[in-house]
């Protein structure tokens, strides 16, 4: 640069007492802009002011550094800063780790803030760990101020019917703290709230008496830690209180009356089957008895002809005949003295 402004100056001084005012205007206007163009390319490579912070704040950065993050297409004030926050809180931080973290994708800022707050609340928390958290979408400064700070998590109403057939319905709050070692992998907030809702159903189904739950709702607690549902999890449950249990209706008495009326439907349906066929036999029967009728009047039809024809044919005398008539007198005599000859004329009709 400093040979360009050197050959520029040297052109204007010759072209002071041998060229035009106007050419020479041109060369000062050119070396200007070119001035101009060199410090703003100069300023934008090597940023200054932030070469400057860093160095006063004790986190020296090179201007080579500086000038390779721009050329990596990396703004050194992403890095620097929070580099100047961790060196200041008395972390050392490589800017190489901090770098990769932003060319990664990830929140080099949030990241580094996480680090200064698990160190000032003497947590265990390494770079690589929390790069890994941040760029598996959780929140690493939340996840890490929840460590020190537990969180209450209020389930929705959860409602279960106890064994005497009463529905009971349950609010419960969650106090979890997380786990930094299961952030990445470990299950959500959703995960836990749907465990400790099937808990609740559980101790209430399982309890004999809806009283007893309302005496004593700890056991409810109790029943649900005692599963360990936050294993697999992102956090720690540290307790679940029950906030709020409401008596609901009368499951089982309603489940007995629509099972009593459906077994009345049922029976009905039996006895009008049964009825039907009772019906179907005796409509047969009577068939049957009016066919055995015919049949017999028609049988009774055939004796004066087989009669006749035996006559005929010798095979009956009158004699014969007439006995016959006589011990159909006598019987008919015999039987209306006993009393029995009510359907003696009958016959004879």
């Amino acid at each position: 640069m400093a040979s360009v402004l050197s050959s520029i100056i040297a052109q204007l001084q010759a072209n002071q007492f041998g060229g035009t005012g106007e050419t020479s205007m041109m060369m000062i206007l050119v070396a200007v802009l070119l001035i101009f163009f060199f410090i703003v390319l100069f300023f934008w490579l090597i940023p200054i002011r932030l070469w400057i912070a860093a160095l006063a704040s004790g986190a020296h950065v090179g201007l080579f550094t500086l000038v390779a993050m721009r050329l990596r297409r990396v703004p050194p004030k992403s890095i620097v800063e929070p580099r100047i926050s961790a060196v200041k809180a008395g972390l050392n931080i490589a800017l190489n780790l901090l770098e990769g973290h932003y060319l990664a994708g990830g929140n080099v800022q949030a990241v580094v803030n996480a680090l200064i707050s698990a160190d000032k609340a003497n947590i265990e928390l390494q770079f690589e760990r929390a790069a890994a958290i941040d760029l598996a979408g959780r929140n690493v400064l939340e996840a890490v101020q929840m460590s020190v700070n537990p969180k209450v998590i209020t389930t929705p109403k959860v409602t279960a019917m106890a064994k005497d057939g009463i529905q009971l319905s349950a609010v419960t709050r969650i106090t979890v703290r997380a786990n930094i070692d299961r952030l990445v992998g470990g299950a959500g907030e959703e995960t836990i709230v749907a465990r400790v809702g099937e808990g609740i159903v559980s101790t209430i189904g399982s309890s004999m008496d809806h009283k007893a739950v309302l005496e004593n709702p700890d056991a409810i607690s109790k029943n649900v830690l005692a599963k360990g549902l936050d294993a697999g999890t992102a956090f720690e449950i540290l307790s679940i209180d029950i906030a709020d249990v409401d008596v609901g209706a009368n499951i089982g008495a309603k489940l007995n009356a629509e099972r009593a009326e459906a077994d009345k439907q049922v029976a009905q349906a039996a006895a009008e089957g049964r009825r039907a066929m009772a019906m179907a036999n005796e409509q047969e029967m009577r068939a049957r008895v009016e066919e055995m009728r015919a049949k017999l009047v028609e049988a009774e039809s055939q004796v004066p002809m087989a009669m006749a024809e035996a006559l005929r044919t010798g095979n009956l005398g009158v004699m014969d005949y007439l006995n016959l008539k006589n011990i159909v007198a006598d019987t008919d005599m015999r039987h209306s003295i006993s009393g029995m000859g009510t359907e003696a004329p009958q016959k004879k009709k």
